[in-house]
């Protein structure tokens, strides 16, 4: 069962759409279920993000999920972003049902991709970000087959 505001971020989605010329552009996928999230990121020059819009390709808890993520990085400086976790995510959507948590940490993983491609259009290092995956179950292939 999807909680109250999981189910108004899907169904009144927050920040949907694109940013034309944006500091940092981050897709993420899940080969396995099909979702597909594209976060942009807007960060002036004190490194804070002053917008972010995202488009997502998935089921209601994917949507709901980027929304939640770019309401909570919005105003925030990229540092201030980095400790958004899938955790974050799902706390701020009142919970996720089990098998709907991998949409937080597309989420989670599209906040990085983006800050990654910021930094790499900068030329500098964010402290804490690793280089992302693009889906994010590369390298559990192995994981995979207990399931």
């Amino acid at each position: 069962m999807y909680s109250e505001k999981v189910m108004d971020h899907f169904q009144n989605p927050r920040n949907v759409g694109e940013i034309e010329d944006a500091s940092g552009v981050g897709t993420v996928g899940n080969a396995k279920c099909g979702d597909i999230m594209r976060i942009y990121l807007d960060i002036d020059e004190n490194q804070v993000i002053h917008d972010c819009k995202f488009k997502t390709f998935g089921c209601g808890a994917a949507v709901a999920t980027s929304s939640m993520a770019t309401e909570l990085v919005k105003g925030k400086t990229i540092q201030e972003a980095m400790e958004v976790t899938n955790k974050a995510v799902m706390d701020a959507l009142d919970g996720l049902p089990p098998v709907k948590v991998h949409c937080s940490l597309l989420a989670e993983e599209a906040i990085h991709a983006a800050l990654w491609d910021y930094a790499e259009k900068n030329h500098i290092e964010i402290e804490g970000l690793e280089k992302p995956k693009t889906d994010i179950h590369e390298g559990e292939e192995e994981q995979e087959e207990e399931y």
